[in-house]
């Protein structure tokens, strides 16, 4: 019973931080989900649960096809394209580590996303200002 509770107040709480969100913030939690359902994987796939780990790396896989399916190609140039392919081979590999039951591979798609959400997470804040900036005046342009 507490732990419903405790749940719900999680949910709660989540839902208030997303409302409150920039895109930026946003990113960086689906990031964080990807990483936390990751791991819950490894947990399942280490315990033979292979239901939970079904779950766990399709939520993964959605999460990471989000955050795929979000980048601007046209707009982003050749560091976007390089990204696009990176989410789509994670994406790839959790396919084949759900199929196979292997730890190293989602061990690899770790390592892959890692780096990326530690890049993120440091983005100054002018930076992200200055890049609201630039979406603000294209979207303006476009109307």
């Amino acid at each position: 019973m507490a732990l419903k509770g405790i749940n719900a107040y999680k949910k709660g709480n989540l839902k208030q931080e997303i409302s409150q969100a920039d895109p930026h913030k946003l990113t960086l939690m689906l990031m964080q989900g990807a990483m936390d359902k990751l791991a819950y994987t490894k947990g399942c796939i280490e315990r033979k649960d292979y239901a939970g780990k079904s779950e766990h790396i399709s939520r993964a896989t959605a999460i990471l096809m989000n955050l795929r399916d979000t980048i601007a190609l046209e707009t982003e140039g050749e560091v976007a394209g390089n990204l696009y392919s990176l989410y789509d081979y994670m994406i790839q590999r959790l396919i084949d580590a759900n199929v196979q039951n292997n730890l190293k591979i989602v061990d690899e798609v770790i390592s892959l996303l890692s780096p990326i959400k530690t890049a993120w997470s440091q983005i100054p804040e002018s930076a992200k200002q200055e890049a609201y900036e630039m979406q603000r005046q294209k979207r303006q342009a476009i109307t």
